[in-house]
């Protein structure tokens, strides 16, 4: 029997069909093309579902069941969404309606648990059963399996450590808090901290890396601008990195996974991200002299990863 795992983000629906080893057999995509009323998104999640499963050269008889990564709080016990700013759901009846459309049981699961889920039984993990999963990217994302389940907490909504504060009263957050650790780790964060150094210094390679737009920095400017042998960008990314390995630190000493995986674009820097990150943490970490310590790497499986560990969900 195979499962089906489904990404739902704010752009796109992604559908696997996901076998028994974790591979993804047959895909199926469509544009979520939200906000709009949950009943037409459904009808597509339905869709490309279907899509995935021809694609698979299956049938929905060999179909198990189907898990959904979605962005935003879920309570598993009524299978609502109760909260989705990126989709504007506010209390949709998500398990009922996807039942209703496919005949399968369903799940769901929020859509960084989901993606953790994935590495740690396909990607980065490996199978092992304590891993935190941290993606750099708009915001820090953030997934913690433990005992190989996700930490969900008393409301299934444990697990955002991109809002632990790392600065008293820095910077205000979208969330409400200051000094959030996603206001200065994000990869948005990295783009301000990059245009900041910029205006401070108009000779900087920086600016040859974004052609003199400001408003084409990106998250390589900097990287890109360093290797070039800009001291300005190499602050910048230092300065960056300092923030990454603080957060990760913390993480490392609350848990003490196995793994500390990164996503995101900006994990693909490789070393020059993570070999930094390791010095620091190997630094500060609690248990300076055990004979185990955290693996610290980078997410292997992309956006598969949100697929696979949707598949997983139950």
């Amino acid at each position: 029997m195979y499962r089906i795992g489904v990404d739902l983000g704010g752009t796109n629906i992604a559908v696997g069909v996901v076998d028994e080893e974790y591979k993804i057999i047959g895909r199926g995509k469509v544009k979520t093309n939200a906000p709009r009323p949950a009943e037409e998104i459904f009808d597509d999640i339905a869709k490309a579902v279907f899509l995935a499963v021809e694609d698979a050269g299956i049938t929905m008889d060999d179909v198990k069941c189907i898990g959904v990564g979605t962005p935003g709080s879920v309570n598993k016990e009524s299978g609502l969404i109760e909260f989705s700013n990126n989709l504007k759901f506010d209390n949709v009846p998500a398990k009922k309606m996807l039942e209703e459309r496919t005949g399968k049981p369903c799940a769901f699961e929020n859509d960084a648990n989901a993606a953790a889920l994935g590495e740690a039984y396909a990607g980065a993990g490996n199978g092992v059963k304590n891993l935190v999963a941290v993606t750099l990217g708009t915001g820090v994302g953030s997934g913690i399996i433990l005992g190989g389940k996700v930490l969900g907490g008393i409301n299934d909504a444990a697990g955002e450590m991109g809002h632990t504060v790392i600065v008293v009263n820095g910077e205000q957050c979208n969330c409400g808090r200051k000094g959030c650790w996603e206001r200065y780790a994000s990869a948005t964060a990295l783009i301000s901290q990059t245009k900041a150094k910029m205006l401070e210094c108009p000779d900087s390679k920086m600016w040859a890396e974004c052609d003199g737009d400001i408003e084409k920095v990106g998250g390589r400017t900097a990287f890109n601008a360093m290797y070039a042998g800009d001291k300005a960008a190499k602050e910048v990314v230092d300065k960056y990195i300092y923030y990454v390995s603080v957060g990760v630190t913390n993480i490392v000493n609350t848990f003490q996974p196995d793994v500390v995986c990164i996503g995101g674009g900006i994990s693909n820097e490789g070393d020059n991200l993570l070999n930094p990150i390791r010095k620091y943490v190997e630094e500060e970490r609690y248990t300076k002299y055990a004979k185990k310590q955290t693996k610290i790497c980078k997410a292997v499986l992309g956006n598969d990863a949100g697929i696979i560990g949707a598949a997983l969900v139950e």
